[in-house]
């Protein structure tokens, strides 16, 4: 008998291995975000001074980084779910993406001393624009909420589907959410006063556009038809 033949089969991995080694994964990929934000705004400091607490690049990384959080979570609740491998692929591919997104812009707000978070509601930093929204515009500019964000009821109802529901309902959350964040990219892509801000902001409008094609033919292709868009 060789010593192959002594060798015991491998046992498959169990599936909280599993989860823990994605968790890992998705941490350390924000951990890396977030020193390549220091390092990239380090390496521009004698280009421009820290923008204003009111200024589009601040207001555009902390609004993102909330937009961003909830189409992670929506991703990460998909990845583990789904028994769908090409809807598996495409949550991976958000949560691990727009992770590393949310780390750069928080490292930037960390070197700048502005607050991680947008305080009294959101993209007042969009000045003049006809942003879509809903609910009331306070006297700052400022909405209650962003275009494309899943309602608490919607996520209620996310979580609680299985199956080919669950597959379609977060094809078509995922789609709205990405279509709601462009005006919001290219807004920043163009005005913001930070030279990596503008950068980031507008590969991450090309990234979304394109995902946005690909979620739409994922969802045509299961029978489905997307939600109303946040501009109507």
């Amino acid at each position: 008998m060789s010593d192959e033949d002594d060798q015991e089969p491998t046992a498959p991995t169990p599936g909280w291995a599993r989860v823990l080694v994605v968790t890992a994964a998705v941490l350390a990929v924000l951990l890396v975000g977030a020193a390549a934000g220091l390092l990239i705004a380090q390496s521009r400091t004698s280009e421009t001074a820290a923008p204003s607490p009111d200024s589009v690049a601040t207001g555009f990384c902390q609004d993102m980084s909330v937009h961003h959080r909830q189409a992670i979570y929506m991703a990460g609740l998909a990845r583990d779910r789904t028994t769908d491998e090409a809807i598996k692929h495409v949550a991976f591919d958000i949560e691990t993406g727009q992770t590393e997104q949310v780390g750069r812009m928080q490292g930037w707000l960390n070197l700048w001393g502005r607050d991680p978070l947008p305080i009294g509601g959101y993209m007042g930093w969009m000045t003049g624009s006809t942003h879509a929204h809903t609910g009331p515009v306070s006297a700052d500019g400022k909405v209650a909420t962003m275009p494309g964000v899943a309602t608490p009821d919607e996520l209620k109802e996310l979580d609680r589907l299985t199956g080919a529901a669950f597959d379609l309902r977060f094809l078509q959350l995922m789609l709205r959410h990405h279509q709601g964040g462009v005006e919001m990219l290219r807004y920043a892509a163009e005005r913001a006063e930070v030279g990596v801000v503008r950068n980031l902001a507008s590969q991450m409008a090309v990234a979304q556009t394109n995902e946005s094609d690909l979620l739409l033919s994922m969802i045509t292709q299961r029978s489905g038809t997307p939600l109303p868009s946040p501009n109507e």
